[in-house]
C-alpha cells in the first residue's frame, strides 16, 4: 500500500473538497488518462485495487503511471470510546481528489484496451471517472 515514509505532522485537519483541480489536470506521460469528474478521498487500498485492475486488463503490456499519492492522514478513535480525550490515532492515508484530476495514465496499448482498463478501474474508485486522451491522440 502507498503511504508516506515521513511526514512533518502526524495529524492533519480534514480540509475542504470544494473546487476544481488545476494542477495535474493534463495528460503528461502516457497517451490516455483516467480523469475524476467528482471529488472524494481515495484510500491507498482503492488506488492499489484500481492499479491492479488496469495492469491485469493490459496483460502487462504498455506502461502505467499513478498520478496521485495518499499523503493525507485520516484519524479514528477506538470503538466504544467516550468523547473527548483528544484526537484519535492515524488509521489510514488518503489522496484528496477534485474534479479534473488525472489519476492514472497508460501508454503502449490501443484505445480499446485502455478504455476497458479504465472502465474496470473506475468501478474500484469512489469517484465518477472518464477517459481522456493526450492532444493529437485519437480515442
Amino acid at each position: 500500500m502507498l503511504a508516506p515514509k515521513k511526514v512533518k505532522y502526524r495529524k492533519k485537519q480534514r480540509g475542504r473538497r470544494t473546487g476544481l483541480c488545476y494542477r495535474g489536470s493534463n495528460v503528461d506521460f502516457g497517451d490516455y488518462g483516467l480523469i475524476a469528474t467528482t471529488n472524494a478521498w481515495l484510500t491507498s487500498r482503492q488506488i492499489e485495487a484500481a492499479r491492479v485492475a488496469i495492469t491485469r486488463t493490459m496483460k502487462r503490456q504498455g506502461k502505467v503511471w499513478i498520478r496521485i499519492f495518499p499523503d493525507h492522514p485520516v484519524t479514528q478513535k477506538p470503538a466504544e470510546t467516550r468523547m473527548g480525550k483528544g484526537k484519535g490515532a492515524p488509521e489510514y492515508w488518503v489522496a484528496v481528489v477534485r474534479p479534473g484530476r488525472i489519476m492514472f495514465e497508460v501508454d503502449g496499448v490501443d484505445a480499446d484496451v485502455a478504455k476497458e482498463a479504465f472502465r474496470l478501474a473506475g468501478h474500484k474508485l469512489p469517484v465518477k471517472t472518464k477517459m481522456v486522451a493526450r492532444e493529437g491522440v485519437e480515442v
